[in-house]
């Protein structure tokens, strides 16, 4: 992907891991790693889902094979593809079967966000949805050893997915796009669409 749309994509990203992940506090064990620059920020030019399994192998090598006080987690961000999010759903799946079928089964897990995230059993409004709403579709990937150590360190995990959901709806969705986190290329889109409704006047 060119140089200056990937830093866009990056920079929107570190935007929702500051004032959502982070500001919010949906992920406490999110601000050691960030701070410290752990994070590997991968933009994808990936036009189908093979080619991103095959770059998703790729970055599940790179971090096993880095040592974590470099990077410690992976954000492989995919703006090209899987944008509808039950393709991305269904893709779950091969990245699962891509991290079993590299002998990676306890040692990396892939947690999931996208633009359209939606809880099972809730409808696409429902504020509860914006926990794992992020900018752009992307996979993250985690090592199991790292969670494991943040999860000992925080004896109140139990009970960060029911405080998330009770941070979103007292937020609401106008608290949530207060925070502009809106992907700058899907801003212009919607933008390009009001202009072009604006140009064409009201219809007869």
């Amino acid at each position: 992907m060119q140089g200056a749309h990937a830093a866009a994509v990056v920079a929107a990203t570190r935007t929702w891991l500051e004032r959502a992940v982070i500001g919010l506090q949906l992920c406490p064990f999110a601000r050691a790693v960030y701070v410290n620059e752990q994070v590997r920020y991968v933009v994808s030019d990936a036009p189908n889902t093979a080619a991103l399994r095959a770059e998703l192998e790729r970055e599940l090598r790179t971090l096993i094979q880095t040592d974590a006080s470099v990077v410690d987690t992976t954000l492989l961000i995919h703006p090209q593809v899987l944008t509808d999010f039950l393709a991305y759903n269904d893709f779950l799946d091969v990245a699962e079967a891509t991290v079993e079928a590299l002998g990676l089964s306890g040692v990396v897990q892939i947690a999931s966000f996208h633009p359209a995230y939606q809880f099972a059993g809730t409808t696409s409004d429902d504020v509860t949805n914006f926990t794992n709403r992020s900018p752009y579709p992307m996979l993250h990937l985690l090592r199991e050893a790292s969670v494991s150590r943040a999860v000992e360190a925080f004896p109140d995990t139990p009970n960060i997915y029911q405080r998330n959901l009770e941070t979103m709806r007292r937020l609401g969705a106008q608290g949530w796009a207060a925070l502009s986190l809106e992907a700058p290329a899907r801003e212009a889109s919607a933008r390009e669409a009001s202009a072009r409704e604006a140009s064409a006047g009201p219809t007869e």
